[in-house]
């Protein structure tokens, strides 16, 4: 199982738009999709697509002349990374004392 670095909260906002689309995407229909709950500038989403190519997150396809997005990650893994991390990191590693805390 890959581990993966935990992404900042501005980062996981895009990427959970791109792994919610399930195709490739602009930034401009990123940007719409994080409209919805937040403002942001276009230039920050742009900073932020460019960090999460950076770390291998997304990748980016020049289009004519647009640029469209697609997760390289999967939720799925980059999820079950987290999880294991939080168990590890609050509940030492213990799963049965994780649920216990419910």
């Amino acid at each position: 199982m890959e581990k993966f670095k935990r992404l900042p909260d501005s980062e996981l906002d895009i990427m959970l738009v791109i792994w919610e689309a399930k195709e490739p995407v602009s930034r401009a229909y990123i940007e719409q999709q994080i409209k919805k709950k937040k403002k942001i500038a276009a230039t920050t989403v742009l900073t932020l697509l460019s960090r999460l190519c950076d770390k291998g997150f997304v990748s980016c396809e020049k289009k004519g002349n647009m640029n469209l997005y697609t997760a390289i990650v999967n939720d799925q893994d980059y999820k079950n990374s987290e999880s294991r991390s939080i168990i590890k990191k609050l509940y030492g590693n213990s799963l049965k004392t994780f649920v216990a805390s419910f």
